[in-house]
């Protein structure tokens, strides 16, 4: 199913550069980055998930990850929004292309234009750094998911949003960007709940802006967990009921 909605407004996020809309096209975007965090997310889930969930992806993009996330779910139904109406186009090309029914939503991830209590995943994939009223939206994903639903956050952290090439080559709101800690308390506040073995802070060489990890290949540098500004964040969290 392909359906549109116009967003009522459109104001709380920072949209990409034509450099990090094209990224989000290439091999090195599905393979190293996206297909990663899904295969890691899924090894964060504890608990069991209905056989068939209803998934959200907020934040879909061009749709590259409705394959992924088909054959790593299964799910009965995926549900895409995104803010960048051009974008969608893409997405809608990638929805016919699998066998899972795909609804294509043109909204604001802090007003989603769905009901209560309507699914069983909420898919939010380097999303976050864009939004404005990160708060708000945390809320949405929240409302939306049943009770004990699961997020799969995966995130940068500001010490790699704000390192100078990323700077260069993208767009973001600088002022809300938080550390991994930061993020795992915003998680908590927001109503989630998870513990050790549902978070995870890869440390891959894409994420090490300042070098992509040259100097560990060269055996020049060895950064250790504790001991390093940590990059990226993973999160597979659970809707507390109250």
């Amino acid at each position: 199913m392909d359906t549109t909605s116009t967003p009522a407004h459109i104001g709380s996020f920072v949209p990409e550069t034509a450099f990090g809309i094209w990224f989000l096209r290439t091999y090195t975007w599905e393979h190293h980055v996206l297909r990663v965090a899904i295969n890691d997310l899924k090894r964060l889930i504890t608990k069991p998930l209905p056989a068939a969930p209803v998934l959200v992806d907020v934040g879909c993009g061009q749709g590259i990850s409705f394959r992924l996330l088909e054959q790593a779910f299964a799910p009965q139904r995926i549900v895409g929004v995104d803010c960048h109406a051009p974008s969608l186009e893409a997405s809608r090309r990638a929805a016919r292309a699998i066998g899972t029914p795909v609804d294509i939503l043109h909204a604001d991830c802090a007003a989603l234009p769905l009901p209560d209590a309507c699914a069983d995943i909420v898919f939010c994939h380097q999303t976050f750094h864009h939004l404005v009223e990160q708060e708000r939206a945390l809320a949405e994903f929240r409302r939306v998911l049943k009770p004990g639903g699961v997020l799969l956050f995966a995130e940068s952290t500001d010490a790699y949003i704000k390192s100078w090439v990323i700077r260069l080559l993208f767009r973001h709101p600088m002022h809300v960007q938080k550390s991994a800690d930061g993020y795992l308390q915003m998680l908590r506040a927001g109503g989630f709940d998870f513990d050790q073995r549902n978070v995870s802070l890869p440390y891959l060489w894409w994420s090490r802006a300042a070098d992509f990890g040259l100097f560990e290949r060269l055996g020049l540098h060895h950064p250790k967990p504790g001991k390093r500004r940590e990059t990226l964040v993973n999160v597979a969290a659970t809707k507390l009921v109250a």
